[in-house]
Formats: structure tokens, C-alpha cells, sequence
């Protein structure tokens, strides 16, 4: 891939399942926080696959928008733009009902230093929004970082494992779970837990930081030894065909990709590819803060983009000189504060 543009129509190109699963997805579909990294992805894959299964209903965005260059890509591919401000109690009760909602709205970075803000998106906003969405299919992202840290051994936390998180971030993901639980008691509403960890894109992500470090000549802090990931068109694909799974009481379901990814031979495979030589730092820890995602496997097959090729994409797209976002996922923090 050589360009934005080019990258953006791989990621949104909907698989024959996904197609197929749109038929049996009623009604509109409204994505919540949908001008974060995902969220225009998701949308304009939702409305090729709403365009490729012969359906009329209609995508909405809902954002903020501060990017005006984003909505304009986003209504250009189809999808209805609404910008919104989700804590104006006025403004999300404007919105129109829709029968499935993906809700994308989060705060992670920076919430060490605005713990009321994070609180405020993360927890209280479920709840709003459970509440004008009462009547909708509902699929909630989440974060495996509601688990604790776990021995590399054991192959990562599963759906039945306790949550126990680490850290104000961690802690308030786990709330809108709790909150979006209670609602869906009170009204009967069909919810999904979309617990991810970490998508990757070109641009970012968990092997976008070691290749960054790696092409720069920086050392890979190993302590946090190992990660799990999976292509962001794959979690994309999850997200929409998860609108099915929706249960009540809520369903909880770990997405990510089938290996852990030992950070020590993504360094090296990303310095072979670069003709350079990877530096380390620390040793890593016997526990990681890892998923076991074979129950969402089971659902949707594995993913379409192995680990390899992502190395090999990320490569050759850092060694071209190709835009990145240049916000660093942070994944090796131990300690929950972000």
C-alpha cells in the first residue's frame, strides 16, 4: 500500500460474511464516536457492505467532528454525519432512534490528568446513552485492560476470567460495562461487551511502536514482554457482524488476534525487514496484559490479515516515509495510568 487513500479502501472493504451477516442486521445503523481512529473506518465499512448486500438502510456518524476533512470523507462515501456533543443531555436526545447502535465513545489518554473527565465519558455517559437507546441492539466497545495482568503462560484472560482493573482508566471501562448492564436489566436491552485489544493500522498501534523504535535505532523497553493484536479491518468486521450476538443479560466477548506476539520477535522481524539491528532494554516480566479471544474466533472465523503481513505492511509503509499518526498506544504500561 502507498498511500492514505489506498490503505483506507483496504480497511473498508467488507469480506463475503460480513455481507452476508448485513442481511440478517435490521434497521439503521448509528456509530457513536465515530471521528476517532476506528470510528470513520467502521462507518464507511458499514456502508459498503449495507451498498454490497442490495440493503437501503441508512449509517449514521455521530461525532464532535473536529475535523472537518473527516466528516466530508464520511458523507462523500454515503454515511450520515451528525455532529453531536454526547454529554449535552438536549443533543443526544436529538438523535434519531436507530435498532443498532455501536458505541465507540471512550477517553484513555490523558485521563490520569482529568480523572473527572474520564469518569464523565467512560461511565456516566453509558448510562444516557443506554437510556435514549433503550429500545436498540447495542454493541459497547471495551478494553482488555479491564483484566489484570496475566502469566504468558496461561494464554491470556478469557470472558469468564474476573475482571480486576488497574488504574482509573481501567477501572472506568469496567463501570460502563456495569452501567450498560444495569440498563439492559431495566429495559431489556440486547448488549455487547466489545472488549479489544490493540487494533493495528498502518498508521498506529502496538507493532507501529516497535517498528517506530526499531527504524529510529531506539531501544524496546521488553517489560511488558508480551501483547496480542489484530488488523483493524478485522475488528471492523467484528464490531458490525457482533450487532448479531447482542444478548441479555449482555454478552462479554474478547477480540483480538489468535497469537501472543512476543515483543522481543516483532523487534527483531521488524529489523530484519529494515536491514537494521534491534536494541532492548529491561527483561520481560513473567505476565503481560493479555486476551484469549477463541470464543470471538469461534463467531467469526480467525482474521483475515495475518501477522505476518501486518509486519510486512508496517515495514515497508514506515520505510516509504508514509504518514502516522504519531500517538503511541502506551501498551507497555504496567501500572494503569495513561
Amino acid at each position: 500500500m502507498k498511500s492514505v487513500e489506498e490503505l483506507e479502501s483496504y480497511l473498508t472493504t467488507p469480506s463475503a460474511a460480513l455481507n452476508e451477516d448485513m442481511k440478517a442486521i435490521d434497521g439503521d445503523i448509528m456509530i457513536l464516536g465515530a471521528g476517532g481512529k476506528m470510528g470513520p473506518t467502521i462507518a464507511k465499512l458499514a456502508m459498503r457492505a449495507m451498498h454490497e448486500a442490495g440493503l437501503s438502510h441508512d449509517v449514521y456518524a455521530v461525532s464532535r467532528f473536529s475535523s472537518g476533512d473527516v466528516r466530508e470523507d464520511l458523507e462523500a462515501s454515503g454515511v450520515r454525519t451528525l455532529s453531536c456533543d454526547l454529554l449535552d443531555d438536549d443533543q443526544l436526545e436529538s438523535l434519531p432512534n436507530v435498532r443498532n447502535v455501536i458505541y465507540m465513545v471512550g477517553y484513555k489518554f490523558g485521563s490520569t490528568d482529568n480523572l473527572h473527565m474520564a469518569w464523565a465519558m467512560n461511565t456516566y455517559l453509558p448510562g444516557q446513552v443506554a437510556k435514549k437507546f433503550r429500545a436498540s441492539r447495542i454493541v459497547s466497545f471495551s478494553t482488555g485492560n479491564v483484566y489484570h495482568l496475566s502469566p504468558v503462560v496461561h494464554g491470556g484472560s478469557t470472558e469468564e476470567s474476573t475482571p480486576q482493573p488497574v488504574g482509573d482508566y481501567a477501572q472506568s471501562c469496567l463501570g460502563r460495562e456495569r452501567i450498560f448492564d444495569y440498563f439492559s436489566g431495566k429495559y431489556g436491552t440486547e448488549v455487547l461487551h466489545f472488549r479489544l485489544n490493540y487494533a493495528i493500522d498502518l498508521r498506529y498501534g502496538v507493532l507501529v511502536d516497535i517498528a517506530q523504535a526499531v527504524w529510529e535505532g531506539r531501544a524496546v523497553d521488553l517489560t511488558m514482554g508480551s501483547a496480542n493484536v489484530i488488523w483493524q479491518g478485522d475488528a471492523n468486521e467484528r464490531a458490525l457482524r457482533s450487532l448479531l450476538h447482542c444478548s441479555n443479560p449482555p454478552r462479554v466477548l474478547n477480540v483480538t488476534g489468535p497469537e501472543t506476539v512476543s515483543v522481543r520477535f516483532a523487534a527483531e522481524e521488524f529489523a530484519r525487514r529494515f536491514g537494521k539491528q534491534a536494541n532492548f532494554i529491561h527483561e520481560e516480566s513473567s505476565d503481560a496484559l493479555l486476551s484469549n479471544a477463541a470464543n470471538s474466533h469461534q463467531l467469526f472465523g480467525y482474521p483475515r490479515m495475518t501477522l505476518g503481513d501486518m509486519m510486512d505492511l508496517i515495514a515497508r509503509w514506515i520505510a516509504d516515509g508514509l504518514p502516522l499518526l504519531r500517538k503511541p498506544t502506551h501498551f507497555g504500561e504496567r501500572e494503569g495510568r495513561f
